[in-house]
Order: structure tokens, then sequence, then C-alpha cells
């Protein structure tokens, strides 16, 4: 039995989340397990760093496998994505410690969400980025980030329903970058994200950048660990998770 790191890249347009579910639902996971089994068998571990929703997209998704194979890292490497579909492919893989495991061994990650602030819509950015015509103030966005960084209740930012046991998370990184009629990015660094988090406070800055609500108002927002006093949930097609970093804490 053999334990492996592997580095995922993929288009969560056409999945149900990375999660297996029933079948009939695609999902990244489900696809890996099933490219795993015809190779050697049904892997008796495996599991993602994140489960990203549906429609999201992932550069450097990392997941860990045990294995009953006799294929090195390299090998396993080029078999797979000689039969993974097209929009997912393995980027790295590697052997790993035999207690590896993606999830909980992780201890930060990047997501960056995508927004096209143009006028018109762009047929090219369409799966891989959200869409808001009216222009965006990004330095009054970039301000009102600033309150998130640290480590805070974000229930306001929580999907509701969530199973969490507990809602507080470290925000290391929140930078804004890019001009209005352009692309904008919304790059985050955290050691965890609770469900829509990224989302639901990209879409309330996006109200703060459309001038309707202020940009020193996110102090109340966490204050009030109200998910209904926060702004929508921007679409799942704008988010990439970019980097999982593990290593001491």
């Amino acid at each position: 039995m053999s334990s492996f790191k592997l580095t995922l890249e993929y288009d969560g347009g056409d999945f149900e989340g990375w999660q297996e579910q029933a079948a009939g639902r695609r999902t990244v996971q489900g696809v890996l397990r099933a490219t795993l089994a015809q190779l050697a068998g049904a892997p008796q571990h495996l599991t993602g760093a994140g489960r990203t929703d549906a429609g999201v997209h992932a550069e450097g998704q990392v997941a860990s496998v045990r294995l009953a194979t006799s294929f090195d890292a390299a090998n396993l490497l080029r078999a797979l994505n000689a039969r993974l579909p097209h929009d997912v492919a393995v980027r790295a893989c590697a052997v790993a410690a035999e207690n590896f495991d993606a999830r909980r061994d992780a201890r930060a990650k990047h997501y960056r969400y995508r927004v096209w602030n143009g006028a018109l819509r762009s047929p090219l950015r369409r799966r891989r980025f959200a869409h808001t015509r009216v222009p965006l103030d990004v330095e009054a966005m970039a301000r009102a980030a600033g309150a998130l960084l640290g480590r805070h209740d974000f229930s306001s930012f929580e999907a509701t329903g969530s199973s969490r046991t507990h809602s507080v998370r470290t925000l290391s990184r929140l930078e804004i970058s890019g001009a209005a009629g352009g692309e904008i990015r919304f790059d985050f660094e955290g050691d965890g994200f609770l469900r829509h988090m990224v989302r639901n406070i990209v879409g309330t800055l996006l109200e703060v950048g459309a001038g309707r609500r202020a940009a020193d108002s996110f102090g109340a927002l966490l204050a009030a660990r109200d998910r209904s006093t926060a702004g929508p949930t921007t679409p799942a097609c704008g988010l990439t998770l970019l980097r999982v970093d593990y290593g001491a804490r």
C-alpha cells in the first residue's frame, strides 16, 4: 500500500463540486476515484484539501490517496493524465507519508476570485469571471477589506445551514488588484474558509465598490455574526483554489 500527494487542476464548470455524491452526480472526487480504480483498484483513502463547490475551479487542489499499486509517482501521474477527462488533470504527483491527509494537514489556502468589470459581457471570460457592469471603486473595496484581516468570527459571511462547529478563522491576506472597467482580482489567504465565505465577502465588497455600502461598515458586520447583514453570494465561476500550503504551524 502506497500513499501519494496529488496536485490537481480542474475546470469546475461541469462538476457538481469536489465531494463525491449520489450516483449520477459528476464530481471531481468521483471522477478521480473511478480513474484510480481502473489503474490500481479502489483507493482505500481519497481526500481533498478543500471541498470546492459546484462551478468552482482549481489550479492547485491537493488530494491524498492510498493505493495498492506498483506505480511510482512519475508513472502514476502519466497514467492518470492519460485517462482523466479533459477538464481535470494531475499537475504533480509525489510519494507521501503513510498518514498524510490533504485536508487535515493543510495549513493555509489561497483562493482567487475574478471579476470582469467591463461594460459589455466577455464570452471568453464567462467560465472564469463573474461579471458586473457598474464601475467599481477598487480603493474603497480595499479599505473595507482591511477590517477582515486577522482572526475573527466570520459567521456573517458563512452560508446558512452550515454544519460547522465554530466560525472563527484567520484571514492573513485579502488583496484587491485591477481597475474599474477591466479585470479585478480578490486574493484570499487564510488557515481555513467557511462555506461560501469567499464568495459572500466578495459580494459584500462589490456593494462597497458600487457605492451601495459604506467602506467602514465591515467591523460592524463581523460583530453582528448574522448572514443577513452581509451582501449576496457571487457566482461560483469566479472562484479558483490556487494553492494549498503544508508545513509546521
